[in-house]
């Protein structure tokens, strides 16, 4: 519906509605509110709000001519509304306006605007030149569940410590089973928070949640894992990554954050004769933030191992790369077990290729032992069988 208000309206989209309510929830603290010029220019002048690390603006620019028309003629204290989806989203008293530089803006979060990064190129699409910062008020705001969830598990267990982790499992692997495992070991609660994109996904959000949810409900003590969907906006994108990720994990209760070698945000470099990443510039957020080890399958060792104890080459090792897994499981073939367990994949598979085969009956009662009984058989059934074929070595 259109606004039946006689306010101005700004237009802007979910990923842009997303960080407004993160922000009216209190997950970004030290961010309170959207920021003036003046604001702006300290927070990348020192990284910093209130001593508290933060690594750029937190303005709002939405892109359009019809939204910068409107943004350049707002006066202070005016009130606006603004739309998302064709539902009035939010009003906003107008505190200032005042021009931007969109190319400055991405490479504030992204290090870079070369259009070629496919981040900036998303990104930069939906940056205007006038940003207007103001209180705001969410209408119809819905409560947060989530932080609902993680106190109730605290509770529940008397927990001490909580970690997290935050994942994409785009497919859920053998590698992330580990550090989940590994992460738990040494908490009280544990708490992922599975990224939610805004642009199509390879294996849908739902289809993830699933699977990560029968990995936990059937594999770990539940009651000590909380899932938290995370949308994934642009803020958590580049290279600053893991001190926003450090900022939602603190502000929703944690304690503890656990990230893999091989994060892209890690950033390591070398200062005063001693090597430092990203970590080294979080100021202020009481979180402790742990690198985790990076593990690969040896042939030699017969097992899930970590790089770090492994004395064997990488001529001896799989690595656990989630797009060529994922490519895999896109062409229909069956992963090996060693790579994604073998119940996830078959779920995973039969989501990806609903309906693949003509007949499904005939083919699992040609292929496979049966106790004579007709029984119906999901693509998730078949799939389990035949990873058992797979696994067969008599004849090999």
């Amino acid at each position: 519906m259109t606004s039946s208000r006689k306010n101005k309206t700004l237009y802007i989209d979910k990923e842009a509605a997303s960080a407004l309510e993160l922000v009216d929830d209190g997950l970004l603290h030290p961010v309170t509110k959207l920021m003036n010029e003046a604001e702006s220019a300290e927070v990348l002048k020192t990284g910093l709000i209130d001593g508290k690390s933060f690594p750029f603006p937190f303005i709002l620019a939405p892109s359009g001519k019809k939204n910068e028309e409107i943004i350049s003629s707002l006066e202070v204290g005016e009130e606006i509304t603004i739309i998302c989806d064709k539902e009035e989203f939010a009003t906003l008293i107008v505190e200032e306006i005042f021009r931007i530089d969109p190319n400055e803006r991405v490479k504030h979060i992204y290090g870079t605007d070369d259009l070629s990064h496919p981040g900036v190129m998303a990104t930069i699409k939906r940056i205007g030149r006038w940003a207007v910062s103001g209180n705001y008020t969410i209408l119809n705001k819905k409560e947060n569940i989530n932080k609902k969830n993680i106190a109730k598990a605290k509770e529940l267990i008397g927990a001490n410590h909580t970690s997290s982790l935050v994942m994409g499992v785009n497919p859920l692997h053998r590698a992330h089973e580990r550090l989940i495992r590994q992460t738990l070991e040494t908490t009280d609660l544990l708490i992922i928070f599975l990224l939610k994109p805004y642009d199509s996904a390879n294996i849908a959000f739902d289809v993830r949640y699933e699977a990560l949810s029968y990995f936990i409900n059937n594999f770990l003590p539940k009651n000590r894992v909380v899932i938290v969907p995370l949308e994934n906006s642009y803020i958590f994108a580049g290279y600053n990554e893991i001190i926003i990720d450090a900022i939602v994990a603190k502000n929703y209760g944690c304690d503890r954050l656990t990230i893999g070698r091989n994060h892209a945000g890690l950033g390591m470099f070398y200062d005063c004769n001693s090597n430092k990443s990203i970590i080294d510039k979080v100021t202020g957020i009481d979180i402790e933030i742990t690198v985790a080890s990076e593990y690969v399958y040896c042939d030699e060792c017969k097992t899930l191992v970590s790089k770090n104890t492994c004395p064997h080459g990488q001529h001896h090792q799989i690595s656990y790369h989630a797009d060529s897994i994922l490519e895999l499981l896109e062409a229909g073939l069956l992963p090996p077990a060693v790579l994604i367990r073998k119940e996830i994949s078959s779920f995973l598979l039969s989501k990806l290729f609903p309906n693949r085969f003509k007949n499904l009956e005939k083919l699992y009662y040609d292929t496979f032992p049966v106790k004579g009984l007709l029984e119906e058989h999901t693509e998730k059934d078949f799939y389990l069988e035949l990873m058992k074929l797979y696994q067969t070595t008599s004849l090999t």
